[in-house]
């Protein structure tokens, strides 16, 4: 189904129930397709510890002198010392 941004303005609720019967509603911008309107899916993958993000848990094995990300990041934002 298409519909028009001025149709998707005037009648959303008429979309959001093609949506819930399984439709997909292309929203079009003068005559371009602009966005997808799709049913929200509650369904989860799982998600192994610690396998959200690629940066988590990076500092765990790290051996420095700095006791915190915070106090090496604030080392690092020091000037530079002229010489």
């Amino acid at each position: 189904m298409e519909a028009t941004t001025k149709e998707l303005r005037l009648h959303t609720r008429e979309l959001i129930s093609a949506t819930d019967r399984g439709e997909e509603v292309i929203i079009t911008y003068r005559g371009k397709r602009r966005a997808k309107l799709v049913a929200w899916s509650e369904e989860r993958q799982s998600i192994k510890e610690g396998a959200r993000n690629p940066a988590f848990g990076l500092w765990q094995n790290r051996s420095t002198d700095s006791d915190s990300v915070n106090d090496y990041a604030r080392s690092l934002r020091q000037p530079r010392k002229l010489i």
